[in-house]
């Protein structure tokens, strides 16, 4: 049974006509995905997920077209841990199990507490903390965050027309460091009120800094009290799209950016400019 009697051939060694072909290869393709999808998606919730940078408030040290590996185990797990956004479809409550406390001088990625948008910046208050600007220098409890001049850059900033020129310095919080840019003074964000940070939220801040709508905008918080701004919860006083990240809470968290594993990032070069360094799997 089963063969050909004629030519002694079994079914199996019958030529295949083309729609025969094809109806295999999409079966075998449906059995792939069946075991791959589901295999990435624990991955993606559970260890590492990527994530590509669309804009340019990160910069130096992100750039549009970088693709970055997120730690999703670093701060544990909530609701927006979950992968493309499904999260907010499922029963999932409030906080994170597995919690582990972020640090000042983390980049982490996170969802916007006004906006379904998921946001990338650098945590510089943690709970009780007091973060001020005062003509552009960054105060943390009252003291002045450690900044060195590094050099001045001149370069092609991201679908803007004509170059710009930066001036880059290295801020020291403790043990951590990182590059940021500054375009100049007399920035509406030069100088800020005085913000507490809540018990169980963030004060996220970008390291490009006349380039990047963060925490220090008052749009996405509460109104300041006595020049001081220390809650959160309040509904934005602009449209929830064009509104601050304010107090990020921390079941918010997505995770810990550890490695621009791989980039796009693309720029102009002339006698006058120059490009920001390449990166490959360098860490943040």
């Amino acid at each position: 049974m089963g063969s050909d009697t004629t030519t002694g051939k079994s079914e199996a060694d019958m030529p295949l006509n083309f729609g025969d072909k094809v109806i295999r290869e999409l079966r075998e393709w449906a059995v792939t995905l069946s075991v791959f999808i589901p295999l990435f998606f624990v991955f993606s919730m559970l260890a590492y997920e990527q994530r590509v940078i669309p804009s340019e408030s990160m910069v130096p040290n992100l750039r549009v077209g970088d693709r970055v590996a997120v730690s999703k185990f670093a701060y544990g797990y909530g609701r927006f841990s979950v992968p493309w956004g499904l999260g907010r479809l499922l029963p999932l409550g409030e906080g994170r199990i597995f919690a582990s406390d972020p640090k000042r001088g983390d980049v982490a990625v996170f969802m916007h507490p006004h906006f379904n948008r998921v946001m990338i910046k650098r945590i510089v208050g943690l709970p009780g903390d007091r973060v001020q600007f005062r003509r552009e220098q960054m105060f943390l409890n009252g003291d002045p965050v450690d900044t060195e001049f590094v050099r001045n850059i001149r370069y092609f900033p991201h679908d803007v027309d004509g170059p710009r020129t930066a001036q880059e310095y290295r801020e020291t919080v403790g043990d951590t460091s990182w590059l940021m840019h500054q375009f100049g003074a007399g920035r509406p964000l030069d100088d800020t009120a005085e913000f507490v940070v809540p018990e169980g939220h963030l004060l996220f801040i970008g390291d490009n800094r006349d380039n990047s709508t963060d925490g220090r905008d008052p749009s996405g918080h509460c109104p300041a009290r006595n020049g001081t701004i220390d809650q959160a919860g309040c509904d934005p006083v602009v449209s929830a799209d064009r509104a601050s990240v304010g107090f990020v809470p921390m079941d918010h968290l997505i995770g810990r950016a550890d490695t621009v594993v791989l980039s796009f990032y693309s720029c102009t070069r002339t006698p006058e400019t120059e490009c920001l360094d390449g990166r490959l799997w360098k860490g943040l």
